[in-house]
């Protein structure tokens, strides 16, 4: 029987090594179960991205990428030229066999940052990424930080995450900095299977 993982991932706070371990060992079933659980976040992001860059030809860094599901979701809706960074070796060897879907792909270390100059990328996705035991509220601040003046980040913070004041409030803690506009905020499914809902938020760097 295989092992069911998300039970694992909406548990205890885990730590960045804790959490790669877990992702290396759901790599092989990971899009089957989310697949049976509804998982529509990566589309939801991608479509609300797409509705908001100027152009879909900008490269666009897949924070979080995982087994590539969120490259494909910016590939249906238009992107071209996207890059993939993710914490997990054995998820990005999955992503990696989507022929076409990524420019590049990385494997990177939690307190490294991004491997990647600031202004590479125009825009940014981080799909089901930013919550208690993944990434930090803060590190939206951090993606911002790489993108350009007008530079869009879209990311998801389902209900497990919005449980926290340090998440729920973060979008318009950084929208009252200065930093960024929240141009796009809407709720609506991430795993229906489970009946966990996520709000997909957009910031646009100022």
């Amino acid at each position: 029987m295989t092992k069911k993982f998300l039970d694992d991932v909406y548990g205890e706070d885990q730590e960045p090594l804790v959490a790669e371990k877990l992702y290396d060992a759901w790599a092989a079933s990971y899009d089957q179960e989310i697949a049976e659980n509804g998982y529509v976040t990566p589309r939801r992001c991608a479509e609300a991205l797409a509705g908001l860059a100027p152009d879909l030809t900008a490269p666009v860094l897949d924070f979080g990428c995982g087994t590539g599901l969120s490259g494909l979701a910016l590939r249906s809706a238009g992107f071209s030229t996207i890059d993939g960074i993710d914490l997990s070796a054995e998820m990005l060897n999955i992503a990696r066999g989507r022929q076409g879907v990524y420019r590049t792909l990385h494997q990177v270390v939690a307190e490294d940052g991004l491997p990647f100059a600031p202004g590479t990328h125009s825009h940014a996705i981080a799909a089901g990424v930013i919550s208690p035991d993944h990434a930090p509220p803060d590190m939206a601040e951090q993606i911002l930080a790489h993108l350009p003046p007008g530079g869009i980040l879209v990311f998801s913070l389902n209900d497990h995450a919005l449980k926290f004041p340090e998440f729920a409030g973060m979008p318009a803690e950084v929208a009252a900095s200065g930093k960024a506009v929240l141009s796009f905020e809407e709720r609506g499914p991430h795993l229906p299977g489970i009946n966990l809902e996520a709000v997909v938020f957009g910031l646009t760097k100022t």
